[in-house]
């Protein structure tokens, strides 16, 4: 196999791996938020565990970067693209560690009656997992146009937030008693929204990748 060939090898398992640990991701937010609706501890606690797969997962891919750096010794494109893989892959994993988070709040609620059916929680979670998935596909493509949609839906993940912020906040001042669930709640919102700037921070990091070019996309 030529040095060329084998470069391109390793960089086709890199982006296999990091599409495998971007799908971890995804099905962790589904099913955290999932596992919230229905505050099924049970699923909390196993998404809670499977998150070591997607730590172990990321720093594998970590690995391979640094060891086809190291032996291939890449330049221009390959080499963006390689960079691009690492710090996509820490933004996956805190992504995970997010998810997590939102299964830890899923324990701390337990069977207490929710104070209301969620609605925008679940919002901000789809459209998460819509900007992650549009964020990777954008990186396989190298899509300058896509990697930016992406990151614009930022944006209804901020609104809906706020609307989680007022709505939880209202229901404090209404009764003290509702604080610790309102204050548990308004928390896994955060973490959603935190999902979505990681989402976005992707689709910056995609541009870079594709031009050489830094561009904000949450100003």
């Amino acid at each position: 196999m030529t040095t060329r060939s084998l470069l391109d090898q390793e960089l086709s398992d890199l982006r296999d791996d990091l599409l495998r640990l971007g799908s971890m991701v995804e099905s962790a937010i589904d099913r955290s938020v999932g596992a919230l609706k229905r505050q099924d501890t049970a699923a909390a606690e196993q998404i809670i565990a499977d998150d070591e797969a997607i730590n172990d997962l990321r720093h594998q891919i970590e690995e391979a970067c640094i060891a086809t750096i190291a032996t291939q010794q890449p330049m221009a494109s390959d080499l963006r693209t390689i960079i691009a893989v690492t710090h996509i892959a820490v933004e996956l994993e805190r992504m995970g560690d997010h998810a997590a988070g939102i299964a830890v709040i899923v324990n701390r609620i337990g069977s207490e009656p929710l104070l209301k059916p969620l609605i925008d929680i679940p919002r901000m979670a789809q459209i998460d997992r819509d900007m992650l998935r549009a964020a990777l596909d954008a990186f396989i493509e190298a899509d300058v146009e896509r990697a930016k949609a992406a990151g614009a839906r930022d944006e209804e993940v901020d609104h809906l937030y706020d609307q989680v912020f007022r709505e939880l906040l209202s229901y404090m001042l209404e009764d003290p008693r509702n604080i610790r669930q309102a204050t548990y709640l308004l928390w896994a919102g955060h973490l959603l929204e935190r999902i979505g700037d990681r989402a976005t921070n992707i689709g910056e990091r995609v541009i870079y990748m594709a031009t050489g070019q830094r561009e904000d996309l949450n100003p």
